[in-house]
């Protein structure tokens, strides 16, 4: 999955830059929005809102801002926009699976605006169901500077993580930060993200997250170019909140087209 790593940290870095036109702030907030309507405005009592704002605190957007989202969820600031979360599935290029999540008040919009993206680089949104199978979601803990791998593994069977895998984060400075990603049900996410916290260990992101069954591996310059150019442009959609595909690459090839 090291192609697949490689495009993570691709996106953070863009999401860095796409933060000052406002956009990942505009995303954070509809999640907090939701969060909040759904299970309250105190933080403390509502773990989805508590990662929500941990996210949107990561990714810069201003504590006013996130106030602003939280009273809007909890309806102090009048109704709050109904968005509601919708899942859609397609193909993208050579027929690589594409899961999206989506956040929208507009449902035909939205359908409109992602089938736009899929034809734009020969790929087509698909019914409910085509692709889902091929994914599982999984709860997420990130933990940056995890120490060495034999404590690492130490914390994660105490704190009752199923699996870990290394990879690294996007410090503040777009420096590259050893993590580690520890998986778990997703009903156990919030005990996992409390027990990791109470070993002393840095948590940077818990969120639910899809993961492919399998990969494909790209290896195509042209089809590989297409299948970028479509994760882009989904993921630079309004009301879409991720986009996860079954697709490796290998890191030259990544690097060669995102020069």
């Amino acid at each position: 999955m090291a192609g697949h790593s490689k495009w993570a940290n691709i996106k953070r870095q863009k999401a860095r830059v796409d933060a000052v036109k406002g956009k990942v702030f505009a995303k954070m907030s509809r999640e907090i929005i939701v969060a909040a309507r759904t299970g309250g405005g105190d933080p403390a009592g509502n773990f989805q809102l508590r990662t929500a704002i941990d996210k949107a605190k990561a990714a810069g957007v201003p504590n006013d801002n996130i106030d602003r989202a939280i009273a809007k969820g909890s309806g102090n600031l009048g109704a709050d926009d109904s968005y509601e979360a919708i899942r859609y599935e397609g193909y993208g290029p050579g027929g690589i699976a594409v899961l999206i999540e989506a956040l929208t008040d507009n449902r035909n919009r939205t359908a409109a605006d992602l089938r736009a993206a899929f034809s734009k680089s020969n790929g087509n949104l698909g019914e409910t169901g085509c692709v889902g199978w091929m994914f599982e979601q999984k709860g997420v803990v990130t933990v940056a500077h995890p120490g060495d791998e034999e404590t690492l593994l130490e914390a994660a069977m105490e704190a009752g993580a199923e699996t870990y895998e290394l990879t690294t984060v996007l410090g503040r400075r777009d420096e590259e930060i050893p993590a580690a990603d520890l998986f778990c049900p997703p009903a156990d996410l919030e005990a996992l993200d409390t027990a990791l916290k109470d070993q002393g260990l840095t948590v940077h992101q818990s969120e639910l997250r899809w993961m492919p069954s399998n990969t494909v591996t790209v290896e195509d310059p042209d089809q590989a170019r297409l299948l970028l150019k479509l994760m882009d442009a989904l993921e630079d959609l309004d009301d879409v909140q991720s986009v996860t595909a079954n697709f490796d690459m290998a890191e030259e090839l990544i690097d060669a087209i995102a020069a």
